[in-house]
């Protein structure tokens, strides 16, 4: 608890030390005895209006701050009136007098109230302890000596000093030096990552081992922890559609139940059918009832709470609208490089035709290749054991999902796939072997071809397995890569479809189809490389791997902050578990509700029962609505 929480559980302890003592005193007769019969009941009313202000005089406070304002429908107006209606019952002569009831009431409210306040506070560590990635400084090498600046002040391209036990402040690479660093607050993931000359590594990272001199790539605004706690602080102004279904009926619920218990008690009376103080008190405990703090507090806070058990995991969900939408997801469109494979690729054989050296073949591709920073362009460049000549490069050219052109030593030099070569009229010839099959051209003569191979990742398999298990009916993949390899991969994961030799227009197409057949959701998931269109056309749209990806964070709903498939599944258990909690309390809630509203018309329920009806039946959500922040079941 915060000092603001406990001072307040000490206003409650006192509050109730003295109802209880009150309460004590008037039954056992002691009022009686001391003030006579009349002046008992005057003097209980004095008493317990003690407990009463304590507890409650900040709730009085805030309903006339707001009946001042115009804004009067709301739990404090509604527990100010019930109360002070159940204190007035005293004034009324054929009345018994109802002010322990009323005292009760406002006690019990608080209970709920400060109940709240620590579920939320609760819910919210996790998302603070994301928060605390944030670092207080960075250590910057001026005149010979270590310097402590405000990460802001860091340019791009300096060199910083990471000391053992600091936090990485802001992205970049390391010059100098070799450490384990703890990336759990990021991916949830326990295990050290090793980094040592020449590793990217990004901000929030605590740094364990040795000392690391990194020159930065980014400014501190623009680095991955900068991103990621803008994500966690507007998290929670995209609400689920439940959730603001709930709002909307809140603010006119409130309102109607008000008038019903007015009318509850005004208007039996006038027609004759019983005393006006048997009815006004069923009015005060229709009132007490119908307070709508269980569902204005569960709802959302289920929601917090699961966004908040999914940043454990290394999942930062960008609002509750997006755990709601994952939850209704049967279909799982995966892009396929990066995704499903580790995107690292190899060049695994060169066949050239008669005549030509395979090394002429690979330094042509890797110079046509020399500014393109796809995968399979980074591959052919660390094949080639060569130093590649930037100034033999005329021109280059990438056309996209084809290949690239060049002029190189006055030769037009295709390096590309199939679609490529027949554009450009060139005859070329398939392989036998599983991969990305990348031809070469020089001059409109076919001089061979690169295979390139990827690997699937090691858990990717049970991804698959797993989302099947969660209830996703249609596991899809789209590559660009050639049908023969995209049926080896899905072969071997188990998937139900894929689509291969697509164009990057061509996936939004496909994605397209496949939502018009999905009876649920469609969630796409890639590595943000090139997928921002598709993933902002899918229902959820799933980025992976995205340590230090804007590109990813920027487009995608949900964000892996790791590279592994199989924490799709886990989203999406999560999610679907969030939002049983939601319509647990939801069902709850309004059920228990309407019953004791019912029984407070027909003058069967009390103001006790009232008092179960809004605080207990609060707490019991409350509690219900924390277990979304559990996270070992979905491990």
């Amino acid at each position: 608890m915060n000092k603001k929480q406990k001072k307040w559980l000490r206003r409650i302890l006192i509050a109730l030390a003295l109802f209880f003592a009150v309460m004590a005193v008037d039954k056992l007769g002691v009022l009686t005895a001391v003030f006579g019969e009349p002046g008992a009941l005057y003097a209980s009313f004095v008493l317990y209006l003690v407990p009463y202000l304590i507890a409650g005089h900040d709730v009085l406070l805030k309903a006339w701050r707001n009946i001042r304002r115009g804004e009067a429908f709301d739990e404090s107006f509604l527990m100010t009136v019930a109360t002070i209606g159940a204190f007035a019952m005293v004034f009324f002569p054929d009345a018994d007098p109802h002010m322990a009831e009323g005292a009760a009431v406002m006690l019990f409210y608080q209970v709920g109230e400060l109940f709240q306040s620590y579920a939320v506070g609760k819910s919210r560590k996790s998302i603070a302890a994301m928060m605390d990635i944030a670092p207080d400084y960075a250590n910057i090498e001026r005149d010979g000596a270590l310097v402590q600046v405000d990460p802001d002040e860091v340019r791009i391209g300096d060199v910083i000093v990471v000391k053992p036990g600091e936090r990485v402040p802001i992205d970049g690479v390391v010059v100098e030096g070799a450490s384990q660093l703890d990336t759990a607050a990021l991916t949830g993931e326990s295990v050290p990552r090793h980094v040592e000359e020449g590793a990217e590594v990004i901000s929030g990272c605590i740094n364990m081992t040795g000392v690391l001199r990194v020159r930065t790539t980014k400014l501190f605004g623009a680095s991955t922890v900068s991103r990621i706690l803008e994500l966690v602080e507007n998290a929670s102004e995209k609400k689920a559609h439940t959730e603001n279904f709930i709002t909307r009926f809140a603010r006119v619920y409130t309102p109607i139940v008000t008038l019903a218990a007015l009318a509850i008690a005004i208007v039996p009376p006038l027609l004759g059918m019983g005393a006006w103080s048997d009815w006004i008190l069923r009015g005060l405990t229709f009132l007490v009832v119908s307070c709508p703090c269980a569902l204005v507090i569960s709802v959302p806070l289920s929601f917090f709470g699961g966004i908040g058990g999914a940043s454990k995991l290394g999942i930062l969900v960008k609002g509750s609208n997006y755990l709601e939408a994952l939850s209704e997801v049967d279909t799982v469109v995966f892009d396929k490089t990066g995704t499903l494979t580790n995107g690292t690729f190899n060049v695994v054989a060169i066949h050239a035709q008669d005549g030509v050296d395979p090394d002429y073949v690979l330094s042509m591709a890797a110079h046509a290749e020399a500014f393109s920073d796809h995968p399979i362009a980074v591959s052919v460049k660390e094949a080639y054991s060569g130093t590649i000549d930037q100034a033999r490069i005329a021109q280059a050219t990438e056309e996209s999902g084809h290949g690239v052109s060049a002029k190189i030593d006055e030769h037009v030099v295709l390096v590309g796939n199939d679609r490529l070569m027949s554009a450009h009229g060139s005859n070329w010839h398939d392989c036998e072997l599983t991969g990305t099959i990348l031809h070469v051209a020089i001059d409109g003569s076919y001089v061979g071809h690169i295979v390139i191979a990827d690997v699937v990742k090691d858990d990717a398999v049970q991804a698959i397995s797993d989302l099947h298990a969660a209830g996703v009916e249609r596991c899809v993949m789209l590559t660009g890569d050639r049908k023969e390899v995209a049926r080896a991969v899905a072969a071997k994961l188990g998937l139900d479809e894929y689509h291969a030799q697509l164009l990057p227009g061509d996936k939004v197409e496909q994605v397209e189809r496949i939502l018009d057949s999905a009876r649920g959701n469609l969630a796409f998931v890639g590595d943000g490389i090139n997928d921002a269109p598709v993933l902002t056309r899918a229902d959820v749209g799933i980025a992976m791997g995205a340590m230090g990806s804007d590109a990813a964070i920027e487009a995608a709903d949900i964000v892996l902050m790791d590279d592994k498939p199989s924490n799709i599944a886990r989203a999406i258990r999560l999610a679907r578990r969030t939002m049983r909690i939601v319509h647990q309390n939801i069902v709850f809630a309004i059920g228990v509700k309407v019953l004791i509203l019912i029984l407070a018309a027909f003058g069967i329920a009390n103001m006790w029962l009232a008092v179960f009806g809004d605080v207990g039946v609060a707490v019991i959500a409350i509690l219900n609505a924390m277990r979304a922040m559990n996270t070992r079941s979905i491990r």
